[in-house]
């Protein structure tokens, strides 16, 4: 008897949700809670799993041109970078390093103007510590030569000046000759020796790379280079290798990592996804809340049969639990369904949204407004749990009001008018 009456509630409850109401808007109502439900969760599922791919390939994209961690002079410059290898190559996380030489030029061809990053680099060391030997859409990283200026150039930028395989341009440095005319720009002609695509517009629209030898002629730094790039085995160790680093290097030298350099712009990522969980988890806060009014309506209706089953000796929790079965069940079929939705969506984006880019035609991100211009998305198990879990407990904790009250319902007062 005692296991009868600990299931009548679970029982009824489902009965109640299964049965056909006489108040249709109810179950209206009941729908609209269930839909809510499904489309907060498939929302914040698919949302949350696009920024993750959109955090991993900024990450990719970034740490492929840029570096793991960067030793220049404390002056700002180094004289003979070879003398560092006895300590840079020592480290066991250290899987490479090149010599740099950072500057800004001018790339002009006919009336075609561009500013850009130069990059002076050794391309037997450079492909060590970057992708950019991996990226090449045309021509080689290896034709840079001693004294044959030839220039790597990204493909938005070559697009903008009308350039190719084999195109001459002219590269303007910023420090000019001082002659009795006057001071004048220094000039280069170089050959356009390769051509890159990252597949992020800052870097194949503003970056060029030229040989190590032929950035120090043109910006007179003679054997002093920008510093040393290093390419290490777990780019989430950087900041551990940085301070090893600057022990064993001392304090003449300056050492920096990717995390120091770009850490505003992951942590705005990091708080951009952050809010948009609480935002976008408004929409099941709304379902839960009509989750409330459903129910209710529910013991509204339901008032003559709250008082029978009190007076055939249902206790006020067994009433609350019929109520709840039926709140909780609604956020469960909601949850599934959304999370069901959420998981195949995020694992099919890469398609859907080229069909509806091609269906509309329309360009959700133009490359040449935004960083990244595909749609990656990165769905991890963790974020669709703590989503359900999340959604399931909001919907479980919108049935207590309604089925409190419910159990507060007196049997005498049902049925007076009944």
């Amino acid at each position: 008897m005692t296991a009868l009456m600990r299931s009548l509630p679970l029982f009824i409850g489902l009965r109640y949700t299964r049965a056909k109401r006489r108040n249709h808007f109810i179950s209206f109502i009941s729908l609209i809670s269930m839909l809510g439900v499904t489309l907060g969760v498939w929302a914040l599922i698919t949302v949350l799993s696009v920024m993750n791919g959109f955090e991993r390939e900024l990450r990719d994209r970034i740490l492929g041109v840029a570096s793991h961690v960067t030793v220049t002079g404390a002056n700002g410059g180094l004289a003979d970078w070879r003398q560092l290898d006895s300590v840079l190559l020592d480290r066991q996380q250290v899987l490479g390093r090149a010599p740099y030489i950072f500057a800004q030029g001018m790339l002009t061809k006919r009336r075609e103007v561009a500013g850009a990053l130069i990059r002076g680099v050794l391309p037997d060391e450079e492909v060590r510590v970057s992708e950019i030997a991996r990226n090449m859409v045309d021509g080689q990283l290896q034709l840079l030569r001693t004294g044959e200026f030839g220039i790597v150039i990204g493909s938005a930028l070559a697009r903008q000046l009308g350039l190719s395989l084999g195109s001459k341009v002219t590269l303007v440095a910023p420090r000019g000759n001082v002659t009795p005319a006057g001071l004048l720009p220094r000039l280069k002609r170089f050959t356009v020796v390769g051509i890159f695509s990252i597949g992020m517009y800052e870097y194949d629209a503003g970056l060029a790379l030229i040989h190590l030898a032929d950035a120090a002629r043109l910006y007179r730094s003679g054997d002093h280079v920008t510093g040393v790039r290093l390419k290490i085995n777990d780019v989430y160790r950087a900041p551990l290798v940085r301070r090893d680093l600057e022990r064993a290097l001392g304090p003449g030298y300056l050492v920096s990592d990717w995390t120091r350099q770009h850490v505003n712009f992951f942590r705005a990522l990091k708080i951009e996804k952050r809010v948009m969980f609480i935002i976008l988890f408004l929409i099941v806060a709304v379902a839960a809340f009509n989750i409330v009014a459903t129910l209710v309506m529910v013991v509204t209706d339901k008032q003559s049969d709250i008082a029978i089953l009190r007076t055939l000796g249902l206790s006020p929790r067994g009433v609350m639990g019929v109520f709840m079965v039926q709140g909780i069940l609604i956020g469960a079929v909601g949850t599934i369904l959304g999370g069901l939705t959420g998981v195949l969506t995020s694992l099919n984006i890469e398609t859907l949204v080229p069909f509806f880019e091609n269906l509309f035609s329309v360009k959700f991100f133009p490359a040449d407004v935004y960083v990244i211009s595909d749609f990656p998305a990165e769905m991890h198990w963790g974020d669709v749990g703590r989503i359900t879990a999340a959604s399931l407990l909001m919907s479980t904790v919108a049935t207590l009001y309604p089925a409190w009250r419910a159990s507060r319902t007196q049997p005498a007062e049902a049925l007076r008018y009944e």
